[in-house]
């Protein structure tokens, strides 16, 4: 017993060291991370993590249409194209309209406008030319470009070319072009320069043709990037650039910080509480997953904005969720008399494919939306996915070894581990029309809430900006305001005219510029702000300018996140149709988390919540979080299932698979409603707006996984049984 001691505290000691190391590294990368401000008012970050424009501000560049009266078409279509090719610099770069012409980029975490206006190029215009210098065709024809590397067969050195794939209607014009000049030059020319200029052997029908002549691959990648650009609809030209705080400012990052290190706080001490020695081991387990998550954000140089705290509170909770089914699967084990030490051993096993199956269906959400989405989308999914590997590493090894290492140290009594004797299943499935009936109700209010915010608001939803838009004012201060000051001094007056939360601010670095968002002004209320900004800080009217912005949020990207969610919610319910071996599963799940995503758009309509692009993380991590909660279940009843053989009943396995479950689904989502609500009461308006809603799909989600799927999976079962 000594000698098991001795190792036990060696391998206490090691694994505390290895917590150590790598807690100085996470607490050097949050170091880094921090904003500093220098004797010009530029913000800087020293490295670390990656912050958005919401916590550490970046550069902003305009762009205006060279043709006087573009179309909103053709506007439309030109932000789109941009936004996907500065996803490059950042997944979290925002394009967005100002006034009827112009188009502005706002890209995170970097501060120098003239190297991103270089590496960005001019946004030229794409050709093609017959020899009588006729357009043939043009960039708008052109659907992708892609740098190339070849090897030349007779010298063997390497060539480089840009391939080209035309859109469908392109091809049909290059194929009748080419046809027409056999044995003439079609010249390709960009923004005024011939890169290309081949002989037409044949005609081309196969919708591709290419530029060559480029002296490295970085020289065609550059080409092909511009290209991309060079195929927008219309042709732009720089008309400013600057540098730009954070919207929320370095208050909004500390007290987020502070509120993050409360709720993980009270969250190991709810564990240690609960589960004893075990919970001492997942706290444990836990500081190394903080610690390892801060320097992979850092490593991938992940930009971190609202919505990627979303995933990382979502991958926390999975990370506890882990543990809880774990160590309640121990005190199973214990309760049916085994030993303390067979009974860790058994406990993992037997929790193993809960959460393999729930860890890998949020996934395979997680590689969706980062495959199919943009912008805030594709970075909540980054961190997403991230948090789900480290969970699963934390939970399935690290918690192991320190809960084995805990028991060699003399923690081998059973009152260190608590016991859980079988329960008598609770008549859950009794009630299922009751809560049928509620969910039905909560969900046709959703609907008739959108229906009054129609003809009251103009909107099924109180649309933010970065999905309606609004105006953008631009007030030149007398002195330097602090970010501090323009939440605590300007931000309020600007919320008494708007009579909204929803209000961003931006410093322009370098100047004593300000730029405030808001909803859409009427004339009267800019004429009342310009007024009231002149009256409290003594500006000049004459020198404040507004102009309307569209949203950040375009419509293809709102098709984006769509279809990404809908192809996630596919591939979830192939998995689980899979693993399960029973389509009834999948549907169900499919089902409750239709049903979660419904009434949380219920609660943006009923209680006119800003809708924005928190609140498309907000659904996404409720997906993600509801079908964790749901796979734990339906692991049970599969196992119930197979306990008792072919004669099972039915609604007994149902109602015991829930009654064992139920604590899991409390305690898990108890931790998790914890940190969110921290956040809630410690953060600035914004981060509340955000997480009020993210603590209602908590709720709804824990709510749906006890008192829904279930009770559809019976329902599905029973009809074809019948049948």
């Amino acid at each position: 017993m000594k000698s098991n001691k001795g190792k036990g505290l060696l391998f206490l000691l090691g694994l505390l060291v290895v917590i150590g190391i790598f807690g100085y590294l996470g607490y050097d990368t949050l170091q880094r991370s921090r904003l500093i401000t220098d004797e010009n008012g530029v913000t800087s970050q020293e490295g670390g993590i990656k912050l958005g424009l919401d916590l550490a501000g970046g550069v902003s560049i305009t762009y205006q249409a060279k043709e006087a009266n573009p179309s909103a078409e053709d506007m439309s279509d030109t932000q789109y194209k941009l936004q996907q090719r500065v996803q490059t610099y950042s997944s979290e770069a925002e394009v967005y309209q100002e006034g009827g012409n112009r188009i502005n980029i706002d890209i995170p975490g970097v501060s120098d406008a003239n190297k991103i206006l270089e590496e960005l190029g001019k946004p030229g215009s794409l050709l093609f030319l017959d020899e009588n210098m006729q357009t043939v065709l043009e960039g708008t024809d052109v659907a992708s470009a892609t740098p190339m590397i070849y090897k030349d067969q007779q010298t063997g050195s390497n060539n480089y070319e840009v391939a080209l794939t035309f859109t469908d209607e392109g091809a049909q014009k290059f194929a009748e072009v080419t046809a027409a000049n056999v044995g003439k030059r079609i010249a390709i020319v960009y923004d005024g320069v011939v890169y290309s200029n081949p002989t037409v052997q044949a005609a081309i029908t196969g919708g591709q043709a290419s530029i060559t002549g480029m002296a490295s691959y970085e020289e065609a990648d550059r080409l092909a990037a511009t290209i991309r650009i060079g195929s927008l609809s219309l042709e732009l030209e720089e008309l400013r650039s600057n540098v730009v705080g954070a919207k929320l400012g370095q208050e909004a990052i500390a007290t987020s910080l502070k509120a993050g290190a409360i709720g993980f706080a009270i969250v190991c001490v709810f564990m240690i509480i609960v589960y004893l020695i075990p919970g001492l081991a997942a706290s444990i387990a836990l500081c190394l997953y903080v610690a390892l998550m801060l320097i992979l954000l850092a490593a991938f140089e992940v930009t971190l904005t609202l919505p990627g705290i979303a995933g990382i509170i979502l991958s926390i909770g999975m990370a506890v969720d882990a543990n809880v089914i774990i160590f309640t699967r121990i005190k199973e084990e214990i309760g049916l008399g085994k030993t303390v030490k067979s009974a860790i051993k058994t406990g993992f096993a037997k929790a193993l494919s809960a959460i393999i199956d729930g860890n890998v269906t949020t996934l395979i959400a997680a590689a969706v939306l980062y495959w199919r989405g943009s912008g805030t989308v594709k970075g909540f999914a980054t961190t997403l996915a991230i948090g789900i590997v480290l969970s699963m590493f934390t939970a399935l090894f690290v918690t192991k070894f320190a809960l084995n290492t805990l028991y060699e140290l003399g923690f081998s009594d059973k009152k260190f581990y608590g016991t859980r004797k079988e329960k008598t299943p609770v008549n859950f499935l009794g009630k299922k029309a009751v809560c049928f009936a509620i969910s039905a109700v909560l969900i046709c209010a959703g609907f008739v809430g959108m229906g009054i915010n129609k003809g009251s608001i103009g909107g099924a939803f109180n649309y933010g900006l970065d999905f309606q838009g609004g105006t953008s004012t631009n007030v030149t201060f007398n002195e330097d305001m602090s970010l501090e000051r323009i939440s605590s001094e300007v931000v309020p007056v600007v919320e008494e005219i708007t009579g909204s939360a929803d209000t961003q601010t931006q410093k322009v670095a370098g100047t004593t510029e300000v730029i405030i968002k808001t909803r859409t002004l009427s004339v009267e209320e800019r004429q009342a702000l310009d007024a009231a900004l002149a009256e409290r800080f003594g500006v000049d009217e004459t020198k404040i300018v507004a102009e309307s912005i569209s949203g950040a949020i375009s419509t293809e990207m709102k098709r984006d996140a769509v279809m990404a969610t809908a192809i996630a919610t596919v591939f979830m319910l192939l998995y689980i149709w899979v693993r399960f071996k029973d389509i009834r599963f999948a549907a169900s799940a499919v089902i409750a988390l239709i049903h979660d995503v419904l009434v949380v758009v219920a609660c943006y309509a009923l209680a006119k919540w800003s809708v924005g692009s928190t609140a498309i993380a907000c659904l996404l991590t409720i997906v993600g979080y509801s079908i964790n909660a749901t796979i734990v279940i339906f692991d049970r009843i599969r196992e119930n299932l197979k306990l008792q053989g072919a004669k099972a009943d039915l609604a007994g396995v149902v109602n015991l698979s829930i009654t064992q479950t139920f604590t899991r689904s409390i305690n898990t989502s108890l931790t998790t409603f914890v940190m969110v609500l921290v956040l809630f009461i410690m953060g600035v308006s914004s981060i509340r707006e955000f997480a009020l809603p993210l603590m209602a799909g908590i709720i709804c989600g824990t709510y749906s996984s006890v008192c829904l799927t279930g009770a559809l999976w019976y329902v599905m079962s029973m009809k074809k049984k019948k049948s």
